[in-house]
């Protein structure tokens, strides 16, 4: 009895010793993965290099991308280009026609307007004789011509007029004179007056001469009722009682 118990206990002595066995050749075994665990995380290394490279391609796109702008904004130029011509003709052609024709016709019309007013005329003599129809105060007179009006009104005569009438008093000792003259060139307006002014210094004298007027009360007359005026190319002298009347009444013919 004792031999099979020993031999049961050897037996199980063996049945434990063979896991036992099992048991060391196991560490054995995870030394294999100890070699392959170091290769495991070189992977992720490899892994991490892509992405170290992947932001130098991404440094080259935007380079590509830079590049592909620069045809973008060579098209906007000629785009650019393109609009600045069409308003360019646009504008010249329009402004160019417009003020062509404005200033044209509006120049036009003053030059007719000024020729429809053409400067008032005026006939003397019958100015004069209204006033010897309706002023009583005038004395008789006569017309002074050739040598009676070159005697008194010296130079007169030398001057080009449209019209001409001096009429002066038939008694000398009666204050009544009167000269109408329209000249043809405005330049001779004061060279008529200047002679009406020497008709007029003559009469009336001075303390070296005596007047020719010759009487005192007629040379007074001549002093104090003599006017000179002119309207335009029309000049007068009038010498007569009423004088302003007359200025008046010649006046009112250019109104």
């Amino acid at each position: 009895m004792k031999q099979k118990t020993l031999a049961l206990l050897l037996a199980l002595a063996l049945l434990l010793a063979l896991p036992a066995c099992g048991k060391q050749e196991a560490p054995d075994t995870p030394e294999e993965p100890e070699a392959t665990e170091p290769v495991q995380p070189e992977e992720p290394q490899e892994e991490e290099i892509p992405e170290e490279e992947a932001p130098a391609g991404e440094e080259d796109t935007p380079a590509e991308e830079d590049a592909g702008q620069l045809p973008e904004n060579a098209g906007g130029q000629e785009s650019a280009n393109q609009p600045a011509q069409k308003p360019a003709e646009t504008p010249a052609q329009k402004p160019a026609e417009k003020p062509a024709q404005k200033p044209a016709e509006q120049p036009a019309a003053p030059p007719a307007e000024s020729q429809s007013k053409p400067a008032p005329s005026v006939d003397l003599a019958a100015f004069y004789e209204s006033l010897a129809a309706n002023n009583t105060n005038m004395p008789a007179m006569m017309q002074a011509e050739g040598e009676t009006l070159d005697a008194f009104y010296a130079g007169l005569s030398g001057i080009k007029t449209n019209q001409c009438g001096v009429y002066m008093a038939m008694i000398s000792a009666a204050v009544g004179e009167i000269a109408l003259v329209e000249v043809e060139n405005d330049a001779d307006v004061q060279a008529v007056k200047d002679i009406f002014q020497a008709r007029v210094d003559y009469q009336v004298g001075d303390d070296a001469n005596p007047g020719g007027a010759w009487y005192p009360a007629t040379i007074e007359g001549w002093k104090n009722n003599s006017r000179i005026v002119s309207n335009g190319n029309y000049v007068m002298l009038v010498a007569l009682e009423g004088a302003d009347d007359v200025v008046a009444a010649f006046n009112a013919l250019f109104a």
